[in-house]
């Protein structure tokens, strides 16, 4: 009996050991987990980040070839671009800034209807000492609330401006687009500019010498800091901690130093930005102090497959929260960029067409204004019934935030995708919804790919987003294909 009993108080023993030694792998696994977790957080918010700007900075890049190809820029052409801009990235703000010479000073100020600013104070005026050329900001579009800081910012001269001259000058030599450090913005609060260089069409630009020659003006985008920061944060949970710092300065987010965090570098045109993610959660120890005092193999066990449970559960939670929209189920921005790289990956492989479609819901502001948000989300939730109904199993549905959709048809032809776009439409206006007290109508814009294998993910959005807005332009409850040729005709002699 003696002898049984030592046998039990060892395997006992041995229990408690091993439970001791099972809690130390299980934290250390847990650790090594949430570390890893951590950082595909971190990796996947700089992504959303970088990716909202680089979109931003790219369609600056197709603006200035736009604007090099026109002769005189219209304010209509202006506008046309100027808002796709900023619908489709973080953009807060964008401006044309043409090169003026003395001589044709009057000239422009007499076409455009505007003055050029000289510095004397912020914006003052100050036309006694002539210059030997000018950079006034020509258009600015903007958010409909800060209409009056870009009025102030109209004609204002930039290259009086002694900081955002030198990022001037650095972008027209470097041929690149250029991104300033965090400063007040023009069109108010706190920021970046970035200049891309515009040359003159036909004219050699291999050299600085040959393109400060060719420099006609330059296209430029204004990000604010809270925009930039509010694309990392829609691809994490919201109990992480995020910082954003330039330099050694921290421009969002806590300051000083986030301890045991994970820290990404984000590029965005010529500068680098580090974005630090910080779970307050980290890993328990609860689960190895109570393996270690209590000593039960099985209560080690249990524990251990609880823990794995919480684990999983956890980890599908992020996932899920990273590629799908909270209030309709949809897809969410990050997701649908993928769903429409792979489906135009697959249209290159096998030679097939297929379409995307961009909806934006008619005086959807009305709803909110009038009923109040709690009514508007119970509309978005509706129109997303209305799509899962009307698309096929294979087609790839997305919330792209507030009212805007997006809807992905592989393998379909442009008459197709005319006559889905439609019967859309069709369903949306007949829906008898339960949350707006008039009937709701979208306006939708096709864009077809396959045809090039060289285009991109983000000309594709770009076509839909300006069909869009042609059918928006129309009246509204229009659907509208892209066509360049007919976008080209629509605008010539207008100012």
């Amino acid at each position: 009996m003696r002898r049984r009993f030592w046998l039990g108080m060892v395997a006992v023993t041995l229990v408690a050991v091993g439970s001791v030694v099972a809690a130390a792998l299980v934290y250390d696994n847990d650790n090594a987990d949430f570390h890893d977790m951590q950082r595909e957080e971190a990796m996947r918010a700089a992504h959303q980040m970088e990716a909202v700007a680089s979109l931003s900075v790219d369609q600056l890049d197709s603006a200035a070839a736009f604007f090099k190809a026109e002769d005189d820029l219209s304010k209509h052409e202006f506008e046309v671009y100027g808002r796709s801009l900023i619908q489709q990235g973080a953009l807060g703000g964008t401006a044309y800034i043409p090169r003026v010479t003395a001589g044709g000073r009057k000239r422009f100020e007499r076409t455009h209807g505007l003055p050029i600013l000289e510095r004397a104070g912020p914006f003052g005026f100050d036309r006694s000492r002539p210059r030997a050329e000018y950079f006034p900001i020509t258009y600015v579009t903007a958010e409909e609330n800060e209409q009056d800081k870009r009025s102030r910012a109209l004609g204002y001269d930039l290259g009086q401006d002694p900081d955002r001259a030198r990022l001037m000058w650095r972008a027209r030599d470097a041929g690149v687009a250029v991104s300033s450090p965090v400063i007040p913005l023009l069109i108010g609060g706190r920021g970046i500019n970035v200049f891309r260089a515009v040359y003159r069409d036909g004219a050699p630009a291999k050299t600085v010498a040959e393109r400060r020659r060719a420099l006609i003006g330059f296209a430029a985008g204004s990000f604010r800091v809270g925009a930039l920061a509010a694309s990392a944060t829609d691809a994490v949970t919201s109990a992480v901690d995020i910082q954003l710092r330039i330099g050694d300065a921290t421009v969002f987010g806590p300051g000083g130093s986030l301890d045991d965090a994970a820290s990404v570098p984000v590029r965005i045109a010529d500068r680098t930005w580090v974005l630090t993610v910080k779970d307050p959660g980290g890993a328990g120890l609860s689960l190895p102090v109570a393996l270690a005092v209590l000593g039960i193999a099985l209560a080690a066990l249990l524990a251990s497959l609880i823990i794995t449970w919480g684990r999983t559960e956890r980890m599908q939670e992020l996932e899920r929260q990273a590629s799908q929209d909270s209030l309709t189920g949809l897809s969410n921005r990050r997701r649908f960029e993928e769903d429409l790289a792979a489906a135009m990956a697959r249209s290159r492989r096998d030679g097939s067409r297929g379409a995307l479609l961009m909806l934006d819901l008619d005086r959807f502001k009305q709803v909110n204004d009038s009923q109040g948000h709690p009514a508007g989300d119970r509309l978005i939730t509706e129109i997303a019934g209305v799509l899962r109904q009307r698309t096929r199993a294979s087609d790839s549905l997305a919330r792209l935030g507030g009212d805007e959709f997006a809807v992905i048809l592989p393998r379909c032809s442009r008459e197709e995708a005319r006559l889905t776009a439609e019967a859309i439409a069709d369903e949306v206006r007949n829906h008898d919804s339960e949350a707006a007290l008039e009937p709701v109508t979208v306006s939708i814009g096709v864009a077809m790919f396959g045809d090039d294998p060289r285009t991109s993910v983000a000309t594709v959005v770009s076509e839909a987003d300006a069909a869009m807005y042609g059918a928006k332009d129309d009246g509204r409850d229009a659907v509208r294909i892209f066509d360049p040729v007919a976008l080209r005709q629509d605008t010539p002699g207008q100012s």
